[in-house]
């Protein structure tokens, strides 16, 4: 009896965290700022701006409700993934599915695997995986803005310092998760990157 429990115990956690990865990806996945956009008859807004689906691409229609509403959902959606996640199935399920809700936010199969930059997301699943180092990370995301206007900088330095400061607090699962989403969010930024560093990236709230 003992051992039969024994032996089914590794593939039992396998299928958990697989229905985590699944349940989170699938969250994760909800384009929240294309359906609000159009739902306001903005238009479609993977021809707005940037092209990208969140937030800050929302803001350049002029709606701050709507940029508004697309945050609070990209964030919570990660959130929601990562608590549903621990309540069933614990901090391990937890990490898998906000990494997954991650994923989906940035490779949605609605949209043919072509989605945003993931840094709202990011946020609200760093936020519910370990409050303090989530806090953290949306600190040095408003400093950073409030200093320089620029929301793709503000996006990077978070990125980057939610692993270090989740390795201050001896957290290696969450360190390893954030720096993984990191390492994602600075790929997404490729371009973002290339224009601050030439001066001509935009600033939060321009049009261009």
């Amino acid at each position: 009896m003992n051992e039969v429990l024994i032996a089914t115990l590794p593939a039992a956690a396998a299928v958990t965290l697989l229905l985590a990865a699944l349940g989170g990806y699938l969250l994760g996945s909800v384009p929240f700022g294309l359906v609000i956009t159009r739902a306001l008859g903005l238009g479609d807004l993977r021809v707005i701006g940037s092209g990208n689906i969140g937030a800050t691409n929302v803001l350049r229609t002029g709606h701050k409700g709507a940029a508004l509403a697309t945050l609070l959902l990209d964030s919570g959606k990660g959130a929601i993934a990562v608590l549903v996640a621990r309540e069933l199935a614990g901090e391990w399920a937890a990490l898998v599915a906000g990494s997954a809700a991650f994923l989906g936010h940035l490779f949605p199969v609605w949209l043919g695997f072509r989605g945003g930059k993931g840094v709202a997301t990011f946020l609200g699943t760093t936020l519910a995986l370990f409050l303090p180092v989530g806090l953290i990370a949306c600190g040095l995301w408003l400093a950073t803005a409030a200093i320089t206007r620029i929301s793709s900088l503000s996006a990077l330095v978070a990125a980057a310092g939610a692993p270090v400061f989740a390795l201050i607090f001896g957290l290696r699962g969450l360190a390893a998760a954030t720096a993984f989403m990191a390492v994602l969010i600075v790929i997404r930024h490729r371009a973002n990157i290339a224009r601050i560093l030439a001066g001509t990236e935009p600033r939060i709230g321009s049009k261009g």
